[in-house]
């Protein structure tokens, strides 16, 4: 098997395998010369207590559409989190922890949320018994996001002055450029950004000294003078997230500004004319906009090249 090196985030010189920056095209030939095809259970941490969204829907159809498309053995569960407070065993390969709705913050404590870091703490004990050769995955998104860096304790997260929502810039950092997830990404790229909190102030020691590195920040805004807001985070080898949304597409952000309460929030935010930008056909194409449609969902791949090694 051959090996490549790389100065990671801490400036120590670690081996990686030659495949996890291998090529979509070399991945998909790894998955078809496998004799026996592995089966790859996925695990979706519901976090929207109930209310309607798009974020679910997207994820299914990712799913779907990529297990098809790959000719994989894929499967999933869904788990309802804070209603239910329910929670995935360690039988699973990959852990998509999903966007939501209300404060990050005020559910400190709270039942449901000692649950949820109970599994994530044995995910992480999980990983790191070097018994293990198989690494649990997990990716979190936007309200997720949040809740990791509050429960690591890495960066403050706060209430915005106003919400954000639409489809924006967000610029790479030196470990974003090559961190696989993002492979192919322009500079900026954008996505969609739906959010009342944000991640801020990082703490670069505590960054340091697990492992972690951030990877993007909000878009450049030389007109407010306010810190930008970080947009994504690899917290260790085998967990990553972003405060953006890159399971959503088109059809999912048109419904969602059909809602009276997110064309209110726009028009408040925004004004009239973004709001008749905004609410456009579901096929108008935005330029640059990348969503794991319209760019190879990298983090699937990467769990695929990870499983197949084992």
């Amino acid at each position: 098997m051959l090996f490549y090196r790389r100065i990671n985030s801490q400036g120590v010189n670690k081996m990686y395998w030659l495949h996890e920056i291998s090529s979509f095209k070399k991945l998909l030939c790894l998955y078809m010369n496998l004799t026996e095809k592995k089966a790859i259970r996925v695990a979706i941490l519901d976090m929207y207590e109930g209310f309607a969204n798009q974020g679910m829907r997207c994820l299914r159809e990712i799913l779907n559409q990529f297990g098809e498309s790959n000719n994989l053995d894929l499967s999933w569960d869904e788990f309802e989190v804070r209603l239910e407070k329910q929670v995935p065993d360690l039988s699973y390969d990959i852990y998509i922890s999903s966007g939501g709705p209300g404060s990050p913050l005020e559910s400190e404590g709270s039942e449901w949320e000692k649950v949820y870091f109970a599994w994530l703490n044995k995910v992480e004990t999980w990983n790191a018994n070097p018994a293990h050769v198989q690494k649990k995955q997990v990716f979190f998104i936007c309200h997720s996001f949040q809740l990791a860096c509050r429960h690591y304790n890495i960066a403050r997260v706060s209430k915005r002055k106003s919400t954000a929502f639409g489809i924006f810039p967000m610029h790479l950092l030196s470990d974003g450029k090559g961190e696989l997830i993002f492979n192919g990404l322009k500079d900026p790229f954008y996505s969609v950004d739906s959010r009342d909190f944000q991640v801020v102030e990082p703490n670069h020691n505590k960054l340091r000294q697990m492992g972690a590195s951030i990877l993007a920040i909000e878009k450049e805004r030389p007109h407010i003078p306010l810190e930008r807001a970080v947009m994504a985070i690899r917290f260790n080898d085998y967990m990553i997230g972003t405060q953006f949304h890159p399971e959503a597409d088109a059809i999912g952000m048109s419904l969602h500004l059909q809602t009276e309460e997110k064309k209110k929030t726009v028009i408040e935010n925004y004004g009239m004319e973004k709001m008749a930008v905004d609410d456009q056909p579901p096929e108008r194409p935005r330029k640059d906009h990348v969503d794991l449609r319209t760019h190879p969902p990298q983090f699937f791949i990467h769990c695929g090249g990870s499983l197949a090694a084992c």
